[in-house]
């Protein structure tokens, strides 16, 4: 679709958000299912239903324009909701992976926030009064699930993380220590073994025999 008014741009951009929350609907049950932090997976299960809504505010906006909502694939969500994928693919400390996963479910709600601010604007600036009330509603349900992101990464998920930081160090200082006395043990061994050869060494030396004296006649 030629985009020559912000009437065509609005409608693009619609549809863009459009296959967004769509490709997002699918992958925040995954989320929710990789998340250890019992905290994180509600977080991610009651944004799956508030996606729902949103959908649905958007087939209005649609119908209201008389134009499909299908035709065009949101590549950005696509890039977010791989990277959230990979996410969930590594191995790794369950209280990290958390940390991670919540980096990339902001990455969305910061990608949507900007797109649905955007089309709210060229709403109003168009006219359409309903469309724009709508737009807001999902604006603010998607900034609303930034900060309780963003306290949850506060208060528990990277304190859990950085916990799991703090038990690594130790692990790997105990790890140290323990070949440092290995080492210590090997050494002291070695110093008794030298003192015991050096002990033996005088009983092991046999006498030579005395020459005998030849007598001048």
């Amino acid at each position: 679709m030629a985009m020559n008014s912000l009437h065509d741009l609005y409608v693009e951009e619609l549809k863009d958000l459009y296959n967004a929350e769509n490709q997002l609907l699918k992958a925040l049950p995954k989320m929710a299912k990789a998340a250890s932090a019992p905290e994180l997976a509600e977080a991610f299960t009651e944004h799956l239903v508030v996606t729902k809504t949103q959908i649905e505010r958007l087939e209005t906006i649609f119908k209201g324009l008389g134009v499909s909502p299908k035709g065009k694939k949101c590549k950005a969500m696509e890039g977010l909701v791989e990277e959230g994928k990979e996410v969930i693919e590594e191995d790794g400390d369950p209280s990290v992976k958390d940390a991670a996963l919540i980096a990339a479910a902001q990455r969305v709600e910061h990608y949507e926030m900007a797109g649905y601010g955007c089309v709210r604007t060229f709403a109003k600036l168009l006219g359409y009064a309903d469309a724009e009330a709508l737009l807001q509603e999902t604006l603010d349900e998607e900034k609303d699930a930034d900060v309780k992101l963003t306290e949850l990464a506060e208060s528990v998920i990277n304190v859990a993380a950085e916990e799991a930081d703090d038990e690594e160090e130790d692990e790997e200082e105990g790890d140290e220590d323990e070949e440092g006395d290995e080492d210590e043990e090997g050494d002291d061994e070695d110093s008794e073994d030298d003192e015991e050869e050096e002990e033996e060494e005088p009983a092991g030396k046999a006498k030579a025999p005395a020459k005998a004296k030849v007598g001048k006649k």
